[in-house]
């Protein structure tokens, strides 16, 4: 039989510890600390119980993410590539693809589509064209430096809207969470000023639920744009079908669910330990010491989200603007035209300095 042999640590440091017989504790040797038996066992506890749920994680159901389409479905629809950026949108026969919305690239291959899961669900475009062409007036409006190509009407003219995949994550994670917290109590006796700090462990464990977390399917979409432009009403997700189209793009997944995936569980990691972390209110410091989270992976589903998506290329960069096409929150990547912000610059500082000058000089 092999005996399993724990080699503890301290926590402060990561130094080896050994028991000290004069003090009953476990003591360090790099920095003096001392700890109590029973805390040291109960930390590695949950770490062993923490890989041991690495161990046994189960797996995403991605066998309900999305259907085939039909033949008559696919009779009216089309799809396009761009040889420019390899994006691939799809839309009903009488849309008319003049540009790539990713890249700008006006060259645009129509071809059949293939490979293409159909969606669950979908939230409709709440927001007209001229709802963002405005917006993005607005937006533009506050950029003093901005060249002068991307306030053309005619280049606003071209934003398109486009239906993005997202994947929608069903899950729960229970976790169990341990954090070292002071309290900090300040009083004056005499001459003194005397400070009393009171040290604790808090713990917590429990279980979130979280129901539809979203994670885009396309490599295309920059992650931090969609996450800007969340969230989306889910009260209006619509089962799918094909007559949302007409008039808009839908992207094709280039990521699937399984890629995905892991995204998803980043995500609901992170907002499990925010979650916890705001209930340890009342102390001066919160420190996280441990965090144990096991998630029970459910049901995948398959949505279109609107968005109103512009793109542009000044000086061979690339630049996207997007707007939630349910709530109209935007986000977008501009430049600067150097020229406009020299001419700005000299307007302002010579006059200045020629002030300046004349009152050095009296």
């Amino acid at each position: 039989m092999t005996a399993r042999i724990t080699n503890y640590q301290c926590p402060n440091c990561t130094g080896p510890l050994h028991f000290g017989s004069g003090s009953g504790q476990l003591e360090c040797d790099h920095c003096t600390s001392k700890f109590d038996i029973s805390v040291i066992e109960l930390l590695y506890a949950d770490k062993e119980m923490a890989a041991a749920s690495v161990k046994t994680e189960p797996q995403w159901n991605l066998s309900v993410a999305g259907e085939e389409w039909s033949t008559e479905e696919t009779a009216h629809l089309r799809a396009y590539s761009c040889p420019s950026c390899a994006a691939e949108v799809i839309c009903d026969e009488t849309t008319v693809a003049t540009s790539c919305p990713y890249c700008g690239n006006p060259t645009i291959v129509p071809g059949k589509i293939a490979g293409l899961l159909k969606p669950d669900y979908v939230i409709p475009f709440k927001l007209d064209k001229n709802a963002a062409i405005e917006a993005l007036k607005k937006y533009y409006g506050k950029k003093r430096f901005l060249p002068k190509l991307f306030a053309d009407n005619n280049h606003i003219d071209e934003i398109k809207g486009v239906y993005v995949p997202f994947w929608l994550f069903d899950g729960k994670a229970d976790a169990t969470m341990r954090f070292r917290a002071t309290k900090i109590i300040t009083h004056t006796s005499g001459n003194y000023r005397i400070t009393h700090t009171d040290h604790y462990r808090v713990s917590r464990e429990g279980t979130v639920a979280f129901e539809k977390v979203p994670v885009d399917g396309s490599s295309k979409m920059p992650d931090a744009h969609m996450d800007a432009i969340e969230p989306f009403d889910y009260k209006e997700l619509k089962p799918f079908s094909s007559a949302y189209l007409p008039g808009y793009l839908a992207d094709k997944y280039d990521e699937d669910a399984d890629m995905c995936s892991k995204r998803a569980n980043s995500r609901i990691t992170a907002s499990t330990e925010s979650a916890f972390a705001t209930t340890t209110i009342g102390y001066a410091s919160i420190t996280r010491e441990f965090s144990s989270i096991n998630l029970k992976k459910g049901d995948v589903k398959y949505a279109l989200m609107p968005v109103w998506l512009l793109s542009t290329k000044w000086n061979d960069s690339c630049f996207l603007f997007a707007m939630n096409g349910q709530t109209g929150k935007l986000i977008g990547d501009l430049p600067i035209d150097k020229s406009r912000y020299w001419s700005w610059f000299l307007r302002i500082a010579v006059p200045i300095a020629a002030v300046l000058a004349l009152l050095l000089f009296m």
